[in-house]
């Protein structure tokens, strides 16, 4: 509790440079691993939160898992081996650059699923002539995987038969996919596939 009450101190604290700040406090939560499970997690969680109490982000969204993931075994190492000034300065080198490069495959994945809207949005208006295939996009850019029996009792969203006629259209020209198919209880599920790939970098869909 000790090591918690400095640890909170110093995540509080003002200091010139808060990417840096950022870097020993990540650092730091590893090292005291406070928790029996979870502590990578919760971990990688006070990078966005940080960074949005810091007034860096406007909102606490920052996944930066993906690079951590990519070069686990140099982040295992280096974070094993912070025991003097050398040490640290390569530690929050490699932290840097990976917010870096992070940011940047951030920024371009986000240019990328506004340019799929964009397109999509002229393939559906076209495929369905419906003032309601804005609002079913917008539905599905906000939850890719869905169950189609859920969506007309969404505000704005019209009568059940309706919604299952867009569904259909989208679902042939292949925006759509069947992820599951209704059986008994089970609602079917769909999934917009190119968005669910893009945001997981690879096909998985």
């Amino acid at each position: 509790m000790e090591y918690m009450d400095n640890w909170e101190k110093y995540y509080h604290a003002e200091e010139r440079d808060a990417l840096v700040q950022l870097a020993i406090v990540h650092a730091q939560f590893e090292i005291i691993h406070p928790f029996v499970d979870g502590n990578g997690r919760l971990g990688r969680m006070l990078v966005p939160l940080f960074l949005f109490e810091s007034e860096i982000l406007s909102r606490p969204m920052f996944y930066l898992s993906a690079y951590l993931e990519t070069h686990r075994d140099e982040y295992y190492a280096l974070l094993r081996g912070l025991d003097g000034p050398e040490s640290w300065n390569r530690w929050v080198s490699f932290f840097l650059k990976a917010l870096a490069d992070q940011a940047r495959a951030n920024s371009h994945k986000a240019r990328e699923i506004l340019d799929l809207y964009a397109r999509l949005k002229e393939q559906v208006l076209s495929l369905t002539r419906s003032r309601y295939a804005i609002p079913l996009l917008d539905h599905l850019f906000r939850q890719p995987i869905f169950a189609p029996s859920r969506l007309s009792e969404l505000k704005g969203m019209p009568s059940k038969p309706m919604v299952m006629g867009l569904l259909r259209k989208l679902r042939g020209a292949g925006i759509l996919a069947v992820l599951r198919e209704a059986r008994g209880r089970r609602s079917q599920i769909l999934a917009l596939t190119e968005l669910v790939n893009l945001c997981e970098g690879r096909e998985i869909l």
